[in-house]
């Protein structure tokens, strides 16, 4: 009897390794066929302008927003630049997601550091169900953001990194905690890949409970090359604190065949059994614009061909219409983004209903 359980547990040990190995040879998950993106597009467009709902200060532009829910109100992560210094991070707060009041700055600028004079930051652990809640889920009694970070001023000035950050107030105007550890990705480390040997950009970071690829934690980014072409790609962590790289290469990319334009700034979210990544495209084709790719399995992903999701129309967005934070609530979608127009460097919205009629229509007597 008991060699018969030694050799049932040296069996059991063989296959370990086994399983390991088909699973990291598995082929790839096949493309989504364009009939389920074309019902993706149906799903998430948003034809109607609705108009520009922040502006910056004197002298100052707006980007990047990020939305999320919280006890019955709507709350705005955004980043500024003042004067073309740096990136600072603000809170804005919403009742209806049209009208917006700004509370505060979260991440400003520190008086020494890798990151004193750039702190852009995007929302991290953001419910990822389509049309769910919306909110924030915490991991170890924190909510967390990450940023891009750089030491020196300008706009985007390389060389820019990646750091976290973590609350226990996300509706409220305080200054955000930066992990020690920070910056968490770098261009220096040894794992660099070659799409980001320049500079790290936007990043989002989604909790995959189901642990697609071995860890709970998955971060997608930008990366920038020399020449300024920019690709997504990944990376994984088990403890929100400690990352690793994922894959060889980027996952998302386009304008392959030149090595030149934008693929960048991703959010992530989960529609049934598939992943759709909003992400915006600029300059391997005519301007700026938001779109979106989708996949089964996190690593594989099938790029939307098809009409953009927002791209320049008026005058406020003439010169770009980028950079989505796409939400749903009560059956209808905002997408909200960074419009560069007539009126500078502002965030614009688009929705899935013609939501300016219906407040005329309301306000008919």
């Amino acid at each position: 009897m008991k060699s018969k359980t030694s050799l049932l547990l040296l069996a059991a040990a063989l296959l370990v390794p086994s399983f390991t190995l088909r699973a990291e040879n598995a082929s790839p998950a096949p493309a989504i066929s364009q009939e389920r993106m074309q019902q993706v597009y149906e799903e998430v467009k948003t034809p109607f302008k609705y108009g520009v709902v922040i502006r910056g200060e004197a002298n100052q532009f707006v980007d990047s927003p990020s939305v999320f829910r919280k006890d019955g109100q709507w709350y705005m992560v955004y980043i500024t630049i003042t004067k073309e210094v740096g990136y600072e991070t603000c809170l804005a707060r919403s009742a209806d997601l049209l009208k917006w009041e700004k509370l505060g700055k979260i991440l400003s600028f520190p008086k020494e550091g890798w990151d004193r004079w750039q702190r852009a930051g995007y929302l991290a652990l953001c419910d990822t169900t389509w049309g769910g809640s919306n909110e924030l889920e915490t991991y170890d009694g924190k909510y967390w953001i990450s940023y891009l970070g750089g030491a020196l001023q300008g706009y985007e000035t390389d060389p820019l990194a990646i750091g976290l950050a973590w609350t226990k107030t996300p509706t409220e105007a305080r200054e955000w905690s930066p992990l020690a550890e920070n910056p968490v990705l770098h261009r220096d480390q040894p794992d660099v890949r070659p799409f980001e040997k320049m500079t790290l950009y936007k990043s989002n970071i989604i909790w995959d409970k189901a642990k697609t690829l071995g860890s709970p934690f998955v971060m997608f980014y930008n990366g920038k090359i020399k020449g300024s072409y920019e690709k997504i790609g990944m990376a994984v962590s088990d403890d929100m604190v400690h990352w690793k790289r994922h894959g060889a290469d980027s996952v998302v990319a386009n304008g392959e065949d030149k090595q030149n334009g934008i693929t960048g700034d991703p959010q992530v979210v989960k529609m049934g059994d598939l992943w759709v990544m909003f992400y915006f495209g600029a300059f391997y084709r005519p301007g700026a614009f938001d779109t979106f790719a989708c996949s089964t399995d996190l690593v594989h992903w099938t790029k939307w061909t098809g009409e953009d999701l927002v791209k320049s129309s008026e005058p406020w967005d003439k010169s770009f219409a980028h950079k989505p934070w796409i939400v749903k609530h009560d059956g209808v979608v905002y997408h909200f983004y960074n419009a560069v127009g007539d009126q500078g460097r502002v965030i614009g919205l688009a929705t899935s209903k013609d939501l300016k009629d219906a407040a005329k229509q309301k306000n008919k007597p």
